[in-house]
């Protein structure tokens, strides 16, 4: 007999005894329900979604987050490098008080680079540079977070508009001064940013009132008040600024002060405080005048296709001026330019494409050297080749690939010495065909000199 059939027979594992009238219980089935109710379908389908919203804002937000820190960090890119846009330099100096800024993104030498105000890197530009700088300024608007930050940008915005409204009601009316607009920036000018809200209010309940006014005037005013309050925003965020790198370089002599000891702690933050002023080279001209010009220069930035050009030669000897004696001699400042590119002739076009382009080769120059300050300012400052071992126009010494290069030497009068640069030497295109940008002229102490050189085109 099966085992398990004689251990029930013997009673050794049966089942305990039951009523018969009382509820069985099946395992499978609960007789109570659960406390805690499960949700809907509907519910779960709600909840589903939400979820996903939720989801895709966080992707947005991430996204636009990680486009934000990239174009920070190309702009910081590009003023290390002496090629930034207004717009870079700009997003530079905002780099001091950003919060959400990466510490693994700064380099070494940014505290010595120099820190100019917002105001007078927007200065002199053109109303197409001021166009390009208001989207540009938008884009960094749309992406910000930050409450600062979006203020700073939004005052910038504001200034940019003002300034381009101006050049162009100046073009359309012939430059026509507009004493009433005069007398309204005269008023604003010296009030604080407080003062500037408390008036805002005057003016704007002198508006709703049912007073006779000139309501074109007040309108008017209004309206530069907003100029004048995004001015305030951005002094006040520039002071800020200002301090918080005022410590950052406090910070730095501390430390390298400890790295070399006592004795050099009281010599340790004054090299680093003075990168905030002009630094003098020998006798190079940095009078005031000088520097705002510079400046101005510098806030157009570089474009894509040019590089800082700074091949400085000196001069060949010959006889010293005549005025040596007179005048104490001054170095001329400059900011110049090379153009670079690529040359698709035949051989770059069999051996090159997009994708792996040839070696770029200098197209052009643009040099920017300021006479500010000249005794005869009826005379304008000239330049000249200078090609070295009796070397004519069009010889060539140069070995195969390589270009021959000359001097180019810029000439002016007291108190300025003369100057020389280094460039390839090769022929010059002076046509004004497609805008090839040739210029040479000296205006309100500037002389500009650019062009491009010929392209050469070989038929078999």
């Amino acid at each position: 007999m099966d085992p398990t059939r004689r251990a029930m027979i013997d009673g050794r594992w049966s089942p305990s005894r039951r009523d018969a009238t009382s509820a069985r219980v099946d395992a499978s089935n609960r007789i109570s329900k659960s406390t805690r109710q499960r949700p809907t379908k509907t519910a779960q389908n709600a909840v589903k979604y939400l979820t996903e919203e939720e989801q895709s804002r966080k992707f947005v937000a991430d996204e636009d987050k990680f486009v934000l820190k990239q174009s920070k960090k190309k702009a910081d890119i590009r003023v290390r490098e002496g090629r930034a846009k207004p717009i870079d330099r700009l997003a530079f100096n905002l780099r001091y008080i950003d919060d959400e800024r990466d510490v693994f993104d700064d380099d070494g030498g940014d505290l010595d680079i120099q820190l100019d105000a917002p105001e007078s890197i927007v200065q002199g530009l053109t109303s197409a540079q001021l166009q390009e700088l208001e989207s540009d300024i938008s884009s960094y608007h749309v992406l910000e977070t930050e409450r600062r930050n979006r203020q700073y940008w939004e005052a910038l915005r504001t200034v940019c508009v003002d300034l381009k409204t101006k050049i162009d009601t100046n073009i359309r009316d012939g430059r026509v001064v507009n004493s009433v607009v005069d007398d309204i920036d005269r008023i604003l000018r010296p009030k604080s940013y407080d003062q500037l809200e408390a008036l805002e209010r005057q003016i704007k309940a002198k508006l709703r009132s049912d007073e006779n006014i000139d309501t074109d005037y007040w309108e008017q005013l209004l309206r530069h008040l907003f100029v004048w309050k995004s001015k305030a925003t951005l002094t006040r965020i520039y002071d800020e600024i200002k301090e918080k790198r005022a410590d950052m370089l406090r910070t730095r002599g501390q430390v390298a002060g400890q790295k070399e000891g006592p004795a050099a702690v009281s010599n340790v933050a004054a090299p680093a405080l003075s990168t905030q002023t002009t630094q003098v080279v020998g006798n190079e001209d940095v009078s005031n005048v000088t520097n705002a010009l510079y400046d101005r220069e510098a806030a157009r930035g570089v474009s894509e296709n040019e590089e800082i050009f700074a091949a400085e030669e000196q001069v060949p000897a010959g006889s010293e001026p005549q005025w040596k004696d007179t005048y104490k001699a001054r170095k001329p400042r400059y900011f110049n330019r090379v153009q670079m590119g690529y040359e698709w002739n035949k051989y770059n076009q069999t051996h090159y494409d997009h994708d792996n382009p040839p070696p770029k080769v200098v197209q052009g120059y643009k040099f920017n050297i300021f006479y500010p300050e000249l005794i005869d300012k009826t005379k304008a400052p000239t330049y000249k080749i200078i090609r070295e071992h009796g070397r004519r126009r069009g010889e060539s010494f140069a070995a195969a690939g390589e270009d021959d290069t000359c001097l180019i030497r810029f000439i002016a009068g007291p108190p300025y010495e003369d100057i020389a640069f280094r460039i390839v030497d090769r022929e010059w295109d002076y046509s004004a065909k497609r805008d090839r940008g040739f210029k040479s002229s000296f205006e309100k102490g500037i002389l500009q000199l650019h062009f491009q050189f010929k392209k050469i085109f070989y038929r078999k």
